[in-house]
């Protein structure tokens, strides 16, 4: 490729080709330079702008990726493969609706087209259209049953159901035909839905249960509106409770022991984040049962102060899930000098600001038009 290169360096093919060997060796910023200087070299070349628009999308430049790939498709409006990377481009863009006529004009230029079945699938997945998205990979599938990418996205499909036995199955054996690219954080995702589905609801519960329980304590179960409040909210207690643990049960019993042996094999900080969260979440559990089974109040307030760390270690999943891809790190690099960026103008502002307001201060402006009834004439009425 490179001796290609060196005896026509501006072959815009070429060069296309080039990133989209950079781009599958997850090189991104040189892929990025050779998509450029593709784009450079042939401007009207569409592949060179879709090539660039994957690359774009790998480094989570969106809106980027979005302008490049429109440019492909109107140079090339009939190439189904540029309408699939502009859906791709505006599903991470969240535009899905968007996406999806895009997406299935690609189908009415390529009817079989398997990349196109799958972008579709994905879109609608994204969107939260669970039925859709099942019939557009099954359709891939039945055109290329061996897809790897495919099988894996009917295994999250099922994921998304809580198919949990079928959709490990199909991990596994995805995992296995493919050794080469192991992925152990869709492993996880029992583990990580456990820990991470919950939080929304429980975090109400705590804070209504801790209100509860000081309610009660504040009247005194003597009385009868605090024994009231007090038997309604040690059930409230218990029931959930008994929720969160039958929720914990339906996921992780049929999971296996497949989840807990990927968990050293991922990076630390999703690792940390997933143990944290399961023993946080067994402790909120712990509490609840303390506080229905004896009507203390402190076990109450406890669990509500734990709650806020199940929220902590949902973001410390969703980092840690992408922290080895390396466009994850490049947008963090971006995002890094975008904030030292404005960091700089934020300090460039107030200096002036001061700057100004000290000017204004030390050297007031003098009125154009005194007034000469005004009291600082130095003269008085008689």
């Amino acid at each position: 490729m490179r001796e290609a290169l060196a005896g026509a360096p501006a072959d815009a093919e070429m060069l296309a080709f080039l990133g989209y060997l950079l781009r599958m060796q997850q090189r991104y910023v040189e892929s990025l330079e050779a998509c450029d200087a593709a784009v450079a070299a042939a401007p009207d070349n569409a592949e060179a702008h879709a090539e660039r628009a994957e690359t774009l999308i790998a480094i989570y430049r969106g809106e980027q990726a979005v302008e490049a790939a429109t440019e492909a498709v109107r140079l090339d409006p009939q190439a189904a493969r540029v309408h699939v990377v502009l859906a791709r481009a505006l599903a991470f863009e969240e535009q899905y609706d968007l996406a999806r006529q895009v997406v299935l004009h690609a189908l009415a230029i390529a009817p079989r087209s398997v990349p196109a079945l799958l972008t579709l699938a994905e879109v609608e997945r994204d969107a939260g259209r669970r039925a859709t998205a099942d019939e557009a990979v099954r359709a891939a599938l039945r055109i290329e049953p061996t897809n790897s990418r495919g099988r894996w996205l009917l295994a999250m499909l099922d994921a998304d159901g809580l198919t949990v036995g079928r959709s490990m199955r199909a991990l596994r054996e995805v995992a296995r035909d493919r050794p080469d690219r192991p992925d152990p954080v869709s492993m996880l995702w029992p583990l990580r839905r456990t820990v991470g589905a919950p939080r929304r609801w429980l975090l109400g519960a705590t804070g209504l249960i801790a209100c509860g329980a000081l309610a009660a304590a504040w009247l005194g179960v003597g009385t009868g509106s605090g024994l009231g409040i007090a038997v309604a909210t040690r059930l409230v207690a218990g029931l959930v409770a008994a929720a969160v643990a039958a929720f914990a049960a339906r996921v992780l019993l049929p999971a296996g022991r497949t989840p807990w042996r990927c968990l050293p094999l991922v990076p630390r900080l999703l690792r940390g984040a997933l143990v944290t969260g399961l023993v946080t979440m067994a402790a909120i559990v712990a509490l609840f049962v303390a506080y229905a089974g004896a009507g203390w109040w402190p076990p109450a307030i406890l669990a509500l102060a734990l709650a806020p760390v199940l929220w902590a270690c949902a973001l410390g999943q969703l980092v840690g899930a992408h922290v080895d891809d390396p466009g994850f790190r490049e947008w963090l690099r971006d995002f890094a000098v975008q904030v030292r960026e404005l960091g700089h103008e934020l300090r460039d502002w107030a200096r002036d600001t001061r700057r100004e307001l000290r000017e204004a201060w030390a050297d007031p402006s003098p009125d154009p038009n005194p007034d000469p009834n005004s009291h600082g004439s130095g003269r008085r009425s008689r």
